[in-house]
């Protein structure tokens, strides 16, 4: 069959829409048509050549929900005509990883930036070229051929649109909080950083009881909207949240969670920090630049911990679930976090309004429900 797919051809060009050929369903994958798709830094990333070992050209996309159409031989759970949410971790059940519970390590995701899938299968092409999906997905395409490993069945009660956020964005941010940094009931938390990652780890932090959520982000305007998600203050800059937290009775925030890959936040982050503190690193980065530089004796004296963070430490196949049922029961907030939708064809156009700050979440609607 055809599908019509955002496609990265070289590093440092725009998106470009092109006409690709699928091939059907194999062994244990599915054929989704995606409904949305939400714009997140990592593909921009790949676009820039931050992620250097990226094979190209390659279909972008990595957060996304869709309706099964075509299910291939012994797929379990699934069948067509559900409603999935797509993980960028896939999530096998399998490897040492997944049967410990830490299926946010998958082993499978080895190959998220070639964009085979499990057993090293292409299944876009154009012009007689393999073409890879990001994170084995390729959510920037209207229809895609996945791994079961990757999908979320869910429940059809809640609009599509609605649940595409939860494929990178919710569980990353909000998981960092819960998961990760173990916030605790009475927590002074700052997190830098108010895009859609940073945004959900307000929430997190909000579940988990902290008596003041302080966000960092140059752009006032997500300021404005960061209380909506349970911030308690912001800041423009790390130097002004720094003199507030310092201020504060213990001299300094509980946890700092770090959700923008800008080089120096990480050291700005730990500066905020009380005796005992913990930074919890969510944002990927450009690794030439995106480093940590520090004296290890004032950690050490200071007893600071310092820890990543992948897909917020989510246990993919309950969590997500977990986020749902807050979802209705009103005490997590989706929809608020699009901003804009867009078309395929406008994915340029979303991209430099995300790298501008006029979105929280920006998401491409290849279709409707």
């Amino acid at each position: 069959m055809k599908t019509h797919a955002a496609i990265l051809e070289e590093i440092g060009t725009p998106w470009s829409v092109v006409e690709l050929d699928l091939d059907a369903p194999g062994e244990g994958e599915v054929l989704l048509e995606f409904i949305a798709s939400g714009l997140c830094h990592s593909d921009e990333s790949i676009r820039k050549g931050s992620f250097g070992n990226a094979r190209l050209p390659m279909v972008g996309g990595h957060e996304g929900s869709g309706i099964v159409r075509a299910v291939g031989k012994n797929v379990r759970g699934i069948k067509e005509g559900d409603h999935v949410v797509c993980s960028f971790r896939p999530s096998c059940g399998q490897c040492d990883y997944c049967t410990a519970g830490e299926s946010y390590l998958c082993n499978e995701s080895v190959n998220s930036l070639v964009g085979c899938l499990p057993g090293g299968h292409f299944r876009f092409h154009k012009d007689g070229l393999d073409l890879g999906g990001n994170c084995m997905l390729g959510t920037f395409s209207q229809y895609a051929v996945v791994s079961e490993i990757s999908c979320l069945v869910v429940d059809k009660d809640i609009p599509l649109e609605t649940l595409a956020v939860l494929g990178c964005a919710v569980p990353t941010g909000w998981g960092a909080a819960v998961n990760a940094a173990q916030v605790a009931p009475g927590d002074v938390v700052v997190v830098i950083g108010a895009g859609g990652v940073g945004l959900n780890a307000c929430q997190g932090a909000l579940h988990a009881g902290a008596a003041q959520i302080i966000v960092v982000d140059p752009v006032a305007s997500k300021l404005d909207v960061a209380p909506v998600f349970g911030a308690t203050a912001g800041f423009t800059s790390t130097e002004e949240a720094r003199d507030y937290v310092k201020s504060l009775r213990q001299g300094g925030a509980d946890h700092v969670i770090l959700s923008a890959g800008v080089g120096g936040l990480a050291e700005a982050g730990i500066s905020m920090l009380r005796k005992g503190g913990a930074l919890t690193i969510a944002a990927l980065g450009d690794p030439a630049k995106y480093r940590l530089d520090l004296a290890i004796s004032p950690l050490v004296m200071q007893n600071i911990s310092i820890r990543g963070s992948a897909f917020g430490t989510s246990h993919i196949r309950t969590d997500l679930y977990k986020l749902l049922d807050l979802y209705r029961a009103g005490r997590l907030k989706l929809d608020e976090l699009v901003s804009k939708t867009y078309t395929l064809d406008e994915i340029n156009t979303g991209f430099e309004d995300l790298l501008s700050g006029q979105n929280l979440r920006g998401v491409i609607l290849h279709g409707k429900a």
